[in-house]
């Protein structure tokens, strides 16, 4: 059975939408999903899963939760080899020295093939902002307050929610899975 990475958005930031690690293992785990690890407290999972289109399991991971906890929270679910895409298509690999500040704003779902093909760099921040196939990098080196916010921009032009994470979050995920 393939291996998944999750990544719930907008969970345990401030204090909307608080969910402990342990009852995210355990709700996945009753849905279903084996051998489930969460990696920090912000809504990082590798799970096992049925070998099926990764926005199934979106759907029935976002269905899960919002029945059992109650909340509506959205998520981007990548197979090995999506996740493995995300990390060598880094386009700021020679520069970016610091994981914590280098970002990837993973798409939900995956985004139309022809809005990302040969697209600009990102206005907002035109040197240190990418477009990539799963997900928008962003190269933050006077840190991510410091950065121009370009989730705006992603929702507008690409048509797509996103949720960020940093590199190092990013390469320990595609450790674990």
């Amino acid at each position: 059975m393939p291996r998944y990475a999750v990544l719930l958005r907008g969970i345990n930031v401030g204090r909307a939408k608080r969910v402990a690690m342990a009852d995210l293992r355990a709700l996945l785990e009753d849905a279903g999903y084996s051998t489930v690890r969460t990696h920090l407290n912000s809504g990082n999972v590798v799970l096992t899963g049925e070998d099926a289109d990764p926005a199934e399991h979106a759907e029935r991971i976002e269905n899960a939760i919002r029945e059992r906890l109650g909340i509506q929270v959205r998520c981007a679910v990548l197979t090995a080899d999506e996740l493995r895409a995300v990390v060598e298509g880094h386009p700021f690999a020679a520069v970016a020295d610091n994981g914590s500040r280098m970002m990837a704003y993973v798409y939900v779902r995956p985004v139309d093939p022809a809005l990302v093909a040969g697209h600009p760099p990102v206005p907002q921040d035109p040197e240190r902002a990418r477009v990539g196939d799963r997900a928008v990098y962003q190269w933050c080196p006077d840190g991510l307050m410091a950065a121009p916010d370009i989730g705006p921009y992603i929702k507008q032009h690409l048509r797509i929610d996103v949720t960020a994470r940093n590199w190092n979050t990013i390469t320990k995920l595609g450790e674990l899975i």
